[in-house]
């Protein structure tokens, strides 16, 4: 009697070897590759479960009586059958059920529980048959023929029994799993027999009564658009979020894992797909397990909640990653934070800094400049620096400094800047870039993390001109001829209806005269022209004027300034 192997033309034997050769090659080169479970049919407590991966198929040209049916549903199996109604051909009737994952992907270990049985009659020239195999139909690493004396295999009434259970060989794993029931045997066009009196109605059966298939993916997700409190905050309390895009092109995003000073705090599932993308859990090696080959989605946009109570306040390092369903992980944030929950009713917060004090003295100056309010020209960096002490002058090391910034303008809203933290001798600066806007801005410290009030502060102010760029073409021009002015308004937020400027012209060493008021648009962009009346030769000087106005925060300014000959 012919193996399985040898029925099955040497054409699709090549082109299926080749095709496992590869999958088994991708496992072998990728040793950090993620892995997770599914489960098929039944889970490991014997609850119902689908059959997700799996597809049930008969071979073309079978007799009407080849089933591939599907009755997990309803407590069953994943049953391959050939009626007992009618005789079937060799080489022809089979009826199959395929397991494929992701292309994504590859099966790196499978369990099944497995049962069969086979009817025939002394004397045929063909044989009925079940067999299961992988990763080609033609590679089988369990099978059972009626003409070899095996009528049956496993217990199918004790889907769990242990001579049900059978392990896939390494050697079998990779792109399929397969279970197929056929008429084989002798010479194509024999007959195996019918009329069997089968209670089931079938000549042979194989039943798939659950599985356990792990599969590997190498390739992991990735995030992007990083934004929300906990990617800009200074400081943060309570349950502060981070918002985020990811995508992954194989099980799917999963979670969102939280890590702290090396320690997973928090992990939380992105988004459940409807319930798919939910660890069932039940298995021996960690990993989590899905009822679906893809359990989670393939991209999603998040905004996820970190409760910042977990840790104790200060400074802490924080990581934020994604997760796919195989445990494949990409950076979402990392970064320095500082957790400053107020301590419960009448309970003082960790002490702010050694030598932390109630009685402080805070000192705070611009570097430039010792008084309180600094003017600089727009596009300056400037730098605060300051020093903490007690009452009795002791530097206190490692302490934040609250930094809040007022902008100088109409329903400007206070916002929280980066805190500065003091050095052991108890000195700190704080460099502002050379964008910012006039503003207010206050220093305080608190001798307790989250005290409510802070125990010394201290307030500067600083006024930035207005930055105006300018271009004037043609800089030659004649009487009746007119010259165009294009710039920008820099900084801002511009007002809604753009902000006034002012057009100013001169002889060189004599006072600006106005010429014409203009506006700018909503991003700060302006236009404008003049003609020449009188005839020169002259020589002129144009510059752009913006006034304070109290929706832009700037203080007055004026552009670079551009000269004109009229010849």
């Amino acid at each position: 009697m012919e193996s399985v192997a040898q029925r099955i033309r040497r054409r699709a034997l090549v082109a299926t070897a080749g095709v496992a050769l590869a999958a088994m090659a991708s496992v072998a080169a990728s040793a950090q590759a993620g892995e997770y479970h599914v489960y098929s049919c039944r889970t490991p407590s014997g609850e119902s479960a689908p059959a997700d991966g799996w597809s049930g198929s008969v071979a073309a040209g079978s007799a009407f009586d080849s089933y591939a049916k599907n009755t997990c549903a309803e407590g069953g199996a994943l049953i391959a059958a050939l009626g007992d109604q009618t005789v079937h051909i060799a080489y022809t009737d089979m009826a199959t059920w395929a397991f494929e994952p992701l292309a994504t992907e590859t099966i790196s270990s499978a369990t099944v529980w497995r049962g069969g049985y086979l009817h025939g009659a002394p004397g045929e020239k063909a044989s009925y048959q079940f067999w299961l195999a992988g990763p080609a139909e033609t590679k089988a690493f369990d099978e059972c023929i009626y003409s070899l004396e095996c009528g049956g295999q496993g217990e199918l009434g004790q889907p769990f029994s242990s001579v049900n259970r059978l392990s896939v060989p390494g050697a079998n794993l990779g792109s399929h799993l397969y279970m197929n029931a056929s008429c084989g045997g002798g010479m194509p066009g024999n007959e195996c027999g019918n009329s069997f009196s089968d209670p089931n109605g079938y000549a042979a059966a194989v039943y798939l009564f659950a599985a356990d298939i792990a599969l590997e993916q190498n390739e992991g997700p990735s995030a992007g658009n990083v934004g929300g409190e906990l990617a800009s905050g200074p400081s943060v309390q309570g349950t502060s979020d981070v918002a985020f895009s990811a995508g992954d092109p194989g099980s799917g995003v999963y979670e969102a894992v939280f890590s702290v000073d090396g320690q997973v705090v928090q992990s939380t599932v992105v988004d459940e797909n409807g319930g798919r993308c939910r660890n069932v859990g039940q298995t021996t090696d960690g990993r989590a397990a899905f009822l679906y080959v893809q359990p989670c989605l393939g991209s999603v946009s998040a905004d996820v909640g970190f409760d910042t109570t977990k840790v104790s306040n200060g400074a802490h390092h924080l990581l934020v990653s994604v997760i796919d369903a195989a445990g494949n992980a990409a950076p979402v944030l990392d970064r320095e934070i500082t957790v400053a929950n107020p301590p419960a009713p009448g309970v003082p917060g960790p002490p702010n800094g050694t030598n932390a004090a109630a009685q402080a003295t805070l000192t705070a100056r611009w570097k430039s400049t010792t008084q309180e309010s600094l003017t600089s020209s727009y596009g300056r960096a400037q730098t605060i620096t300051g020093r903490l002490t007690d009452a009795g002058g002791t530097p206190i090391s490692g302490a934040l400094i609250d930094l809040l910034a007022t902008p100088a303008y109409t329903g400007a809203k206070t916002v929280a800047m980066t805190s500065p933290r003091t050095g052991p001798d108890g000195r700190f600066s704080v460099r502002l870039r050379g964008g910012a806007s006039s503003r207010t801005l206050r220093l305080a410290y608190r001798s307790h993390l989250g005290d409510a009030l802070p125990v010394a502060t201290r307030t500067l102010a600083l006024r930035v001109r207005a930055g105006i760029a300018l271009s004037v073409a043609p800089r030659t021009a004649s009487v009746g001829r007119s010259i165009f002015f294009r710039g920008r308004l820099r900084g801002g937020p511009i007002p809604k209806d753009g902000k006034q400027l002012v057009l100013e012209a001169r002889s060189p060493g004599s006072g600006w005269i106005e010429f014409d008021v203009i506006r700018t648009g909503a991003r700060g962009g302006y236009r404008a022209s003049y003609r020449f009346k009188f005839p020169g030769p002259a020589d002129y000087q144009f510059r752009v004027v913006s006034e304070p106005e109290s929706d832009y925060p700037f203080a007055a300014g004026s552009s670079n300034v551009v000269g004109v000959h009229e010849r």
